[in-house]
């Protein structure tokens, strides 16, 4: 494995919204974009990249108020973090790219679909879009209460998370590491984040969203109501790699997984 040389740069998409992203490989390989989940940030695909393909182009976006990101914006949607990742491919002239994103992410790439359909030729989900206790939308009482928890409680509300991602078996050190992460998330960005996950609609989203999706998810935290429910839609590959950050405690697989989408291309 190679450490790749990589650039450190940024795109502003206006006076209030300063997006930082890293970019590897040749300018004229096939183009991944990587976006980070909640609470994270781009830094967690760094080993990722080291073992993809030489002559593959990989941009890592750290998303508004994530990592080194910085906005002082009000909206906090999933429709505005995928212009977050839209200003990113436009600054650097992409003309086709496959999008993959991990968790929040995932509803992301499903955006840069959306909103760049000419641009993005394939979507990659990470352990997303198959949590029904997220989606499809929900109701303003689910909503209310996911916020309420949250907002009264907010390390508890990311405990849960990060319980909730981790099978039987996970490593206590390692969802330590994952809750001392996410719980420093910038605020009151991380806040409304979270909720803005909940109030997206998945349904409505992937409605108008042409693109082939490929969902990794972690088999132990998969219902089969969710493959049920969405598998004519998007393709659902069970996999075995670790917990729902398996992108961290598996690069090389997760890198194996990512090559052979790229390859169908």
């Amino acid at each position: 494995m190679k450490t790749r040389e990589k650039k450190h740069l940024e795109a502003q998409r206006d006076d209030r919204t300063t997006i930082r992203y890293t970019v590897s490989g040749p300018a004229s390989g096939t183009t991944l974009a990587l976006i980070h989940g909640w609470g994270v940030d781009r830094t967690d695909f760094d080993e990722i990249t080291d073992h993809l393909p030489d002559d593959v182009r990989v941009i890592a976006v750290d998303l508004a108020e994530h990592g080194e990101s910085r906005s002082t914006r009000n909206v906090w949607t999933i429709e505005e973090f995928g212009r977050d990742v839209a200003a990113v491919l436009e600054a650097e002239s992409v003309e086709s790219a496959v999008v993959a994103g991990h968790s929040l992410g995932g509803a992301v790439a499903v955006e840069v679909g959306r909103q760049l359909p000419h641009t993005v030729s394939h979507i990659v989900a990470l352990d997303a879009l198959h949590y029904l206790g997220l989606f499809p939308k929900q109701s303003a009482e689910q909503i209310e209460a996911m916020e309420n928890l949250f907002r009264q409680d907010f390390e508890g509300g990311v405990r849960g998370l990060v319980e909730g991602g981790s099978p039987a078996g996970t490593d206590e050190a390692l969802k330590e590491a994952y809750f001392k992460k996410m719980v420093a998330v910038r605020q009151p960005a991380g806040l409304h984040s979270i909720c803005g996950l909940a109030r997206w609609d998945m349904d409505a989203a992937l409605s108008e969203t042409k693109q082939p999706i490929t969902v990794f998810a972690v088999r132990a935290l998969t219902d089969r109501e969710a493959i049920e429910r969405y598998g004519d839609r998007v393709d659902i590959v069970l996999i075995d790699l670790g917990s729902h950050h398996f992108q961290v405690e598996a690069p090389e697989g997760t890198a194996r997984l990512l090559t052979g989408v790229l390859g169908s291309k």
